[in-house]
């Protein structure tokens, strides 16, 4: 797989796979970091690094990492904001995966004197 490319978002979540979850009739939290994320400012073609936390209670699917990796290496060459790219990140999570709940945090590394902080929820109603 080429990830030097720009992806479409159906190519992006085409790449997120889930399983069975082996205990569906119990609320367990499953937290997923990824200390090496990487995107790209679009203002300034700049890269941007970041910890990816995913935490999250499944319900009946719950996320395989493989995918998961594979789909965070789509946004290396992607220019897209810190808000944009937690909200899409959660959005997607929770189309593959259907949890019953999820919170997704971005903690960017600093640059030009600032680190950010983003943080995005979801609760099945």
């Amino acid at each position: 797989m080429d990830f030097t490319k720009e992806f479409s978002l159906e190519q992006q979540i085409s790449l997120l796979e889930v399983f069975d979850n082996p205990r569906p009739e119990r609320d367990y939290s499953i937290v997923h970091v990824c200390p090496e994320f990487t995107s790209v400012c679009p203002k300034t073609g700049q890269p941007d690094f970041a910890s990816i936390t995913i935490d999250y209670i499944a319900d009946a699917k719950c996320l395989e990492l493989k995918g998961l990796k594979l789909y965070y290496f789509t946004f290396r060459n992607q220019g897209i904001f810190y808000e944009a790219v937690i909200n899409r990140i959660l959005d997607d999570l929770v189309k593959a995966c259907s949890p019953r709940s999820m919170v997704v945090t971005g903690d960017f590394n600093v640059r030009g004197g600032f680190s950010s902080i983003v943080t995005a929820e979801y609760k099945k109603s």
